[in-house]
């Protein structure tokens, strides 16, 4: 009782609260997750401490997971492995094809993904959508993709990548994430 009311709640009826946040959002409701400030959904407990679901910890945290799964999935596809990249761009010699089809997965994934949260009006843990609003092609644009598309073709890393394999740190590996660091440096310099 008292204070801990939603903790033990939560310890009580684990499995309605699994279903409930996995299932509800899949069919277009989302009473059970982000409840009408009533104990039977996320936002019971949360509310309850005073946490909005806007909160900046709420975001770090949605930030670490969407992270987590990107990362997961670059291991996992081997696309953390720069011989593997290089295959795909040596189109002369032992081509490998790898890379095109985890490149299409994830615009297939991307492709349905927006459309289901662009349904939804508003993201969950913000007031509006953060979308860019330039749209045409100008010299920064196209310079900044021919130098990211050289240093991918010499490295074998794009920087996901590059950051996801720091577990296996090479020297290699660490030049890349040093000059990285510094292209930024220099592109935020030219951008004053």
């Amino acid at each position: 009782g008292g204070r801990h009311w939603a903790w033990e709640w939560l310890h009580q009826r684990p499995r309605r609260l699994r279903l409930g946040a996995l299932g509800t959002p899949l069919h277009g409701s989302h009473g059970y997750v982000f409840g009408h400030g009533d104990s039977h959904g996320l936002c019971g407990a949360a509310c309850h401490w005073g946490w909005g679901m806007s909160t900046p910890a709420v975001k770090t945290a949605a930030g670490y997971i969407a992270g987590l799964l990107f990362g997961l999935g670059l291991a996992i596809s081997g696309m953390t492995d720069p011989a593997r990249v290089l295959g795909f761009l040596d189109i002369a010699g032992a081509w490998d094809p790898t890379l095109m089809f985890v490149l299409g997965a994830a615009v297939g994934t991307t492709f349905v993904g927006y459309r289901l949260v662009f349904a939804r009006g508003t993201p969950l843990f913000s007031a509006k959508f953060q979308l860019p609003t330039k749209q045409e092609l100008d010299a920064k644009l196209l310079g900044g993709a021919a130098l990211f598309g050289v240093g991918w073709g010499l490295s074998g890393y794009c920087p996901g990548p590059a950051i996801a394999s720091m577990g296996g740190l090479t020297l290699p590996l660490l030049a890349l994430l040093a000059a990285m660091v510094l292209g930024w440096f220099i592109a935020q310099r030219i951008a004053r």
